[in-house]
């Protein structure tokens, strides 16, 4: 279970989904390998062994960056995993690349830092945590000894 980040060419005026002009038409971002390129410049540690499933691993987080290899990019994807400092380091890319995000759990639909990005990220991993703490719950009540064994592998 991730927290799903979609880059596309957002109008830089609009601070909701809704503010989006029905008639607007997303330019493409460029090359694959000019984006990977300009990530790596932010992230010094992006694997992109795959060109098209990069990592990027912190120390309390995982980000896996979803990009097509067709010649022209329309968008890419985040799919992250773990602490806020993963929020930062997304905000830090997209203001390198000049790029903005859809952020499909935030209020306004797009990807925020200083507005409810960071909030929408802490609430999901409040989800996350009961959904995980549910599921084992119902591991244990039902296979105790499969779910332990899980634990102690």
């Amino acid at each position: 279970m991730s927290w799903d980040i979609f880059v596309q060419d957002i109008p830089a005026d609009v601070k909701s989904v809704e503010e989006i002009p029905e008639d607007f038409k997303p330019r493409p971002l460029g090359k694959p390998q000019e984006i990977i390129a300009r990530i790596q410049e932010v992230a010094k540690d992006a694997d992109f062994t795959n060109p098209e499933w990069g990592t990027i691993d912190g120390p309390d987080f995982s980000i896996e960056i979803s990009i097509s290899s067709k010649e022209e990019i329309n968008g890419f994807a985040f799919y992250v995993r773990g602490g806020d400092q993963a929020a930062l380091v997304i905000a830090d890319i997209l203001e390198h690349l000049g790029l903005r995000a859809f952020d499909p759990s935030s209020e306004t639909g797009i990807f925020n830092i200083d507005g409810d990005s960071l909030a929408a990220f802490q609430r999901w991993r409040e989800y996350r945590g009961q959904v995980v703490a549910e599921a084992n719950a119902k591991d244990v009540a039902t296979k105790p000894s499969s779910f332990f064994s899980k634990l102690f592998r």
